[in-house]
């Protein structure tokens, strides 16, 4: 069964937008004093505040295609993630070759990391909870897929 990603993440990536948006203003704000004081050119700021928006402006618009196209699936034989909104990638990651799993928590929802020899593949926004469930029913998969070998 495939699963979605919790509706919170939506949140998440809303602050993550606004964030973003506020380090872009910042740094504009750094560049217009830079072009006070310091005579750089004026359209660098300019510039930087027109990007800024339109980061916003991109990654808010994205929130519900990534919601619509974020998956993940876990079977006796491999972690499957599916994303992506224009180019979608889907990675199989075999329970046998899977050595760590970690996770990590966010002020609001929480992500588990699926590390290999090789990499790590993450599923973000998960519930502490689903990430509990997550963890677990893939340790004992990877632990069965050990002592079969």
């Amino acid at each position: 069964m495939t699963e979605q990603l919790p509706r919170q993440i939506k949140a998440v990536w809303r602050y993550s937008a606004w964030i973003s948006g506020a380090i872009g203003l910042l740094i504009s704000a750094g560049l217009w004093v830079a072009s006070v004081y310091w005579h750089w050119w004026l359209w660098l700021w300019i510039a930087a505040i027109i990007l800024s928006v339109l980061d916003v402006i991109v990654e808010l618009a994205l929130i519900p295609y990534r919601y619509a196209f974020w998956r993940y699936r876990i079977t006796d034989n491999a972690v499957y993630l599916k994303n992506g909104v224009i180019f979608q990638h889907e990675i199989a990651v075999p329970i046998s070759r899977i050595q760590n799993v970690t996770l990590a928590a966010g002020p609001l929802l929480q992500s588990v990391t699926v590390e290999t020899a090789a990499s790590g593949y993450k599923i973000d926004g998960v519930t502490s909870d689903v990430a509990d469930q997550l963890r677990d029913r893939i340790m004992v998969l990877a632990q069965g897929a050990r002592d079969e070998a």
